[in-house]
């Protein structure tokens, strides 16, 4: 049975080009979900947290953190305000988040990536 392989990011990030490149030059068959255009709801982002850390997930490092007022990134203390911020904005989000078909993984790096497919 094939896994299902879905890479979650927006089009012109270098990170997301990088991890694209990859899987492409690997021959691995994934689909391309751009949360920029197709949205990104609580439900996804709640499916993330299950695997990923919320500290890991939303990138304090990002322009679209640092845009964010001191009370907004104050709030942010629980998973549920996590997911909020994230789909309100989903450019906070630490890109690319890959599906493997049985769990997620936040950033890329070639090393990373050859360890999840066995590469």
């Amino acid at each position: 049975m094939t896994k299902s392989i879905t890479l979650y990011g927006i089009p012109n990030c270098d990170t997301v080009k990088k991890a694209r490149v990859w899987l492409d030059e690997q021959g691995i068959a994934y689909s391309f979900h751009d949360f920029k255009k197709a949205g990104l709801d609580a439900a996804q982002a709640q499916a993330w947290l299950k695997d990923v850390e919320r500290d890991v997930l939303v990138n304090r490092k990002g322009t679209t953190w640092r845009a964010l007022p001191d009370e907004r990134k104050a709030s942010i203390i629980d998973d549920a305000s996590a997911v909020a911020l994230m789909v309100e904005n989903p450019s906070v989000v630490k890109r690319p988040v890959l599906f493997d078909g049985t769990q997620y993984h936040v950033g890329f790096k070639a090393d990373q990536y050859q360890y999840i497919f066995g590469k």
